[in-house]
């Protein structure tokens, strides 16, 4: 929405990271103080993401490559979270992995996964969780709970790596936008939690932003193409 905002690029990356961190932030918190967070199988994607997404952060790609990419992310983005309840309802009926079979090997391929979606990360400031969760999900990593516990810690620690490569740069911001947009984020997401809880389901709410961010993926696209 910034990018069809015509907002500058490098400002417009840096307020979706801070807008990352507010949400995944309260997430990372409710689940280590209830005690579902797997930290030790979490600590392979995370450390090999959070290099890579300051390596993205730092990147400053022309405006066109940028929303080109934006908008291919996107995409896929959206698709990937209209099919996330199918993906959630195989795990909880799947057996999850068991500790034994997340060494060696196992570990390796989740950092060179953590290191590739936390580049993408940086990169377009999506956040990435959104990728990583179906993965896990589909290699019956962990349990529902432990799965949707990692992500938010991914989404929050690539968040905040990407804000600091991004800043590094020097990239200016208007904090009255910022802070517009940080309520924002705060008041929708309790707003979300409470829809969720009380009249819409989690699986409705999921596919409504499903739609939306496909339709402004198209929307990237034809812009960058010249057909819209």
């Amino acid at each position: 929405m910034l990018a069809l905002a015509a907002l500058p690029t490098g400002e417009m990356r840096a307020i979706a990271l801070v807008c990352n961190l507010i949400v995944a932030g309260g997430g990372v918190f409710h689940f280590w103080k209830a005690g579902k967070m797997p930290w030790r199988r979490a600590l392979p994607l995370v450390l090999c993401s959070v290099p890579a997404a300051y390596l993205g952060g730092r990147i400053d790609l022309p405006r066109e490559q940028f929303l080109g990419v934006l908008g291919v992310v996107l995409l896929f983005a959206g698709f990937a979270m209209w099919w996330r309840p199918g993906f959630s309802d195989a795990a909880s009926r799947a057996e999850p992995l068991s500790e034994a079979t997340s060494s060696g090997a196992t570990q390796v391929k989740a950092g060179i996964l953590g290191g590739i979606l936390g580049l993408l990360a940086g990169l377009v400031s999506i956040g990435g969780g959104i990728f990583l969760s179906p993965i896990l999900f589909l290699q019956r990593w962990a349990a529902v709970r432990a799965i949707a516990a990692v992500t938010s810690l991914f989404i929050f620690a690539n968040s905040l790596s990407g804000l600091a490569g991004q800043l590094s740069r020097g990239i200016e911001l208007s904090w009255q936008l910022l802070g517009l947009l940080a309520l924002a984020v705060l008041i929708g997401g309790q707003i979300g939690t409470r829809l969720t809880l009380k009249k819409l389901s989690a699986a409705t709410i999921r596919r409504i932003a499903a739609v939306l961010i496909i339709i402004v993926g198209v929307r990237l696209l034809a812009q960058v193409s010249g057909v819209w």
